[in-house]
C-alpha cells in the first residue's frame, strides 16, 4: 500500500513538474521579449494562463494538467484503481466524481438556453451549470477539488504577483482590469476563452473532414459505419449526436447540445476512492441552478463524439474503458439476444443504472438490433473523428467479441 502511494506520488510529481516547466518557458518568453510582445493578443495570454500552475494553491496543478493538450485535451493521468475515470485534485489527494471531458470543439457550444421545444441546451461542464465558456474557464481555479484556491481574491492576487500578467492585462483590457477581484477574474476567464477559441482546438482535419473535402476515400467498413450512424431506421446515433439546426455536414460536432440519462451505472471503483458518502447519486442536469425539476436527474450533456476515440474512458463518468463497449451498452436497449445484455468488460449482466426515472427511452429505443459487423463499422467510423493531429493515439481497432455473432437482416442502410 504504501509502496503504491509513493508510486502514485512521484507520478504526479512527474506530471506537475511537466507542467511547471511549461509555465516556467512562457516566463522565459516573456523576459526576453516583454510582455506587450509576448501577449499581444487575449489568445496569446490566455494560453499563458491555461499553462499557469501558479493559479493553483499548492502551485502545482493547470488547466492543462487536466486538458493536456497532447492526450486531446483530456487528463492522461492515472489514478490506482480508477484509471483515468476521474482526476486528480491540486492537494495530490483529491479526486473527482466525473470524467474530465475532452475541450476539443468545447467552445463551439453554445450558452446554456431552453431551446424551442422547452428542452435544456448548451453550456459547459457535464452539467451545463456553466453557462458560458467565460464561465467554465473562471471555476477551476476556485474549485475545492481542482485547483483548490481559496477565492477570486486569491486568484486575483495570484495574476497580480506577475508583472508581465500585469503589463499584458493593463494593454489588453485597459488600465485597472486588475484593480478588483471581479474585474481581474472577468479578464482572465476571457483570455482563457479566447485561448479555446482558436483553430488548435478545432481544426474539423479529421479523416472524416478529409473525406467530405474529397481528399480521401473512408474504407468499405468505415462508409458502412458512417451510413449506419446517420440513419434514422439503424442505429440512429445522430438523432443526438447531430448538431441538427446548427449546421451542416461540413464541420459537425456530433452533438446536439441536449441532455439524455442513457442508463449509465454507477463507477464503483471511482466511487470507492473519491470519498463519496454512502448513497450518493450524480443528478447531473438537476445539479445546474436553472434547471432543477426532478425530471432532469440524471441527465447530462451529450458530449462530442470528435476524437472520441483517442479519449477513453466513457461516458460521464469513465465508467467504460472501450469505445466498442459503449457502441454495445446502447445496442442493448435494441436487442432481444441475450447476449447483448451483457457488459464485455465485465462478462456480467449490465450494471443497474444510476438514475433510472428519467431514461431517454424514446431516443435509445428508436434503433435496429446491430450485428457483430454493424457494431465494429461504428466503431470504424468514430475512430474517424479524430483530429489528424492525434491519429497516432489510435489504439488498434478492438476485435469483434464473441457474443456478437448474432445473425443480422442484409437491409442495406440507406444515404442519409
Amino acid at each position: 500500500m504504501t509502496g503504491t502511494a509513493t508510486a502514485g506520488r512521484f507520478a504526479l510529481a512527474v506530471v506537475c513538474a511537466a507542467v511547471a516547466c511549461m509555465g516556467l518557458l512562457w516566463q522565459s518568453t516573456v523576459t526576453r521579449s516583454g510582455a506587450t510582445t509576448a501577449f499581444a493578443t487575449k489568445e496569446a495570454l490566455g494560453e499563458a494562463l491555461f499553462f499557469d500552475v501558479n493559479l493553483s494553491k499548492n502551485r502545482t496543478q493547470a488547466c492543462a494538467t487536466c486538458h493536456a493538450p497532447d492526450a486531446a485535451f483530456t487528463d492522461p493521468r492515472e489514478n490506482e484503481g480508477a484509471g483515468r475515470a476521474v482526476s486528480r485534485g491540486d492537494d495530490g489527494t483529491s479526486l473527482g466524481d466525473r470524467n474530465t471531458p475532452t475541450i476539443t470543439y468545447a467552445a463551439l457550444s453554445p450558452a446554456f438556453h431552453f431551446n424551442r421545444e422547452n428542452k435544456p441546451t448548451g453550456g459547459f461542464f457535464l452539467d451545463g451549470r456553466a453557462h458560458t465558456l467565460e464561465e467554465q474557464a473562471a471555476s477551476p481555479p476556485v474549485n475545492p477539488i481542482e485547483m483548490a484556491m481559496s477565492s477570486n481574491t486569491e486568484v486575483a492576487g495570484r495574476l497580480r504577483e506577475n508583472p508581465s500578467y500585469v503589463e499584458a492585462f493593463k494593454a489588453l483590457f485597459g488600465p485597472g482590469v486588475l484593480d478588483t477581484d471581479a474585474s481581474a477574474m472577468d479578464a482572465m476567464s476571457a483570455s482563457i476563452a479566447a485561448y479555446e477559441r482558436t483553430d488548435l482546438f478545432q481544426p474539423f482535419d479529421s479523416k472524416y473532414d478529409r473525406a467530405l473535402r474529397g481528399e480521401l476515400k473512408l474504407t468499405e467498413q468505415e462508409e458502412l459505419g458512417r451510413l449506419l450512424f446517420f440513419s434514422g431506421q439503424f442505429a440512429n446515433c445522430s438523432k443526438c449526436h447531430k448538431q441538427q439546426l446548427l449546421g451542416g455536414a461540413e464541420k459537425e460536432t456530433f452533438t446536439n447540445y441536449q441532455y439524455h440519462n442513457i442508463g449509465t451505472p454507477v463507477n464503483t471503483a471511482a466511487r470507492a476512492l473519491n470519498g463519496a458518502k454512502p448513497g450518493h447519486i450524480d443528478q447531473g442536469l438537476r445539479d445546474n441552478r436553472a434547471a432543477t425539476d426532478a425530471a432532469f436527474a440524471g441527465k447530462f450533456k451529450v458530449p462530442t463524439l470528435r476524437n472520441v476515440a483517442v479519449t477513453a474512458p466513457y461516458m460521464h463518468n469513465g465508467v467504460f474503458k472501450d469505445l466498442r463497449t459503449v457502441v454495445a451498452f446502447y445496442n442493448k436497449y435494441n436487442s432481444k439476444n441475450p447476449r447483448h445484455q451483457i457488459d464485455p468488460e465485465t462478462n456480467a449482466k449490465w450494471a443497474d443504472p444510476e438514475i433510472a426515472e428519467t431514461i431517454s427511452k424514446e431516443e435509445l429505443e428508436s434503433g435496429s438490433a446491430l450485428n457483430a459487423k454493424r457494431i465494429d463499422a461504428l466503431v470504424a467510423f468514430l475512430r474517424t473523428l479524430t483530429d489528424k493531429r492525434y491519429e497516432h493515439l489510435l489504439p488498434p481497432m478492438p476485435a469483434a467479441q464473441p457474443h456478437a455473432a448474432q445473425t443480422q437482416p442484409a437491409d442495406t442502410p440507406p444515404v442519409p
